[in-house]
């Protein structure tokens, strides 16, 4: 579910400002479904107030109720309906806007170094095996929904599909991303460095290796004790800078980097090598996750009337 700021999204904000609400979501995520009396006991208030709250979360679409026969009696049971939602505080796009979009797989780079710890899988096995870098270049990568490193880098190539007359404005890129710890560790932050063209676009830090409950879209054959899923961040770079999530990264511009004319453009992603107990990368992709795409390319262009010689 995507939010936004309009209207239907505002339910959603107002229903989560609550403490209460809040912890019925909680219980509900705990205990996959109660019903009102028990909700009630655990949070020491009185029915009809959280019967209120329970309605407040029906409306906006993050809980469902079904009533349910037991002991004699019947009782409403809740249950959680969206555990997962994004929030996009950009405008919608405009029905008007011209832009070109390319989603490109975790496994199709066009190069990588790669240290322990490290690997890569599909969604049906691990290619190879854990810790051996040879691995990223097996011919099955091209089918990987994960890969993991340590330390060291991963490019992949954006194939450029302006036209002449097609001025390029601004370039998003949104990929689901998280630190590389061994096993799983959610305080292990990691710098990551993203490039364009060779161009340093600047830094985001990743807090850490994500492995408390199992990904919404991660296979069920994969282990509760390794990667599970991560951020979903969008790298922006316009005629302003650069920005992740909206917020400045750096002051490099569309026009710094010069790819109107080039064939294609290089994106890399670099952990940036750091002490003990930080550091490394995990990039997720479609079959792996909370989010269900790969790396997703859009570059936006505004149309330009070509002069003729008569003109």
């Amino acid at each position: 579910m995507m939010l936004g700021t309009d209207a239907a999204s505002l339910l959603v904000y107002e229903a989560l400002a609550s403490e209460a609400r809040l912890n019925i979501v909680r219980l509900l995520l705990q205990n996959r479904e109660m019903h009102i009396n028990a909700l009630a006991g655990e949070l020491y208030l009185s029915k009809a107030i959280v019967s209120t709250h329970v309605s407040k979360l029906q409306k906006a679409g993050i809980v469902g109720s079904r009533m349910k026969r037991e002991n004699g009696g019947t009782y409403k049971y809740c249950f959680i309906v969206r555990e997962f939602m994004t929030i996009s505080l950009s405008p919608p796009v405009p029905a008007d806007t011209s832009y070109h979009e390319v989603s490109i797989p975790v496994g199709q780079y066009t190069d990588y170094e790669a240290w322990p710890t490290c690997g890569i899988a599909t969604t049906t096995q691990v290619i190879g095996q854990f810790d051996t870098p040879a691995c990223f270049m097996d011919p099955d990568r091209v089918n990987a929904g994960i890969l993991w490193m340590a330390r060291g880098f991963v490019e992949y190539k954006i194939p450029n599909y302006l036209h002449n007359d097609q001025q390029l404005r601004e370039i998003e890129i949104s990929l689901e991303l998280s630190s590389e710890a061994p096993k799983v560790n959610e305080n292990w932050p990691s710098d990551i460095r993203f490039t364009l063209n060779g161009y340093d676009l600047g830094t985001w830090t990743s807090p850490g290796d994500f492995g408390d409950r199992k990904g919404k879209h991660t296979p069920l054959w994969w282990k509760l004790d390794v990667n599970q899923y991560g951020v979903l961040k969008v790298l922006r770079i316009n005629e302003e800078g650069t920005f992740m999530d909206s917020q400045r990264i750096s002051d490099v511009s569309i026009a710094d980097l010069e790819l109107q004319t080039a064939t294609y453009w290089t994106f890399g992603l670099n952990p940036e090598e750091s002490a003990a107990g930080r550091g490394g990368l995990t990039l997720f992709g479609k079959g792996f996750g909370n989010y269900d795409q790969d790396i997703m390319i859009r570059y936006y262009y505004d149309a330009q009337k070509i002069k003729t010689a008569n003109e």
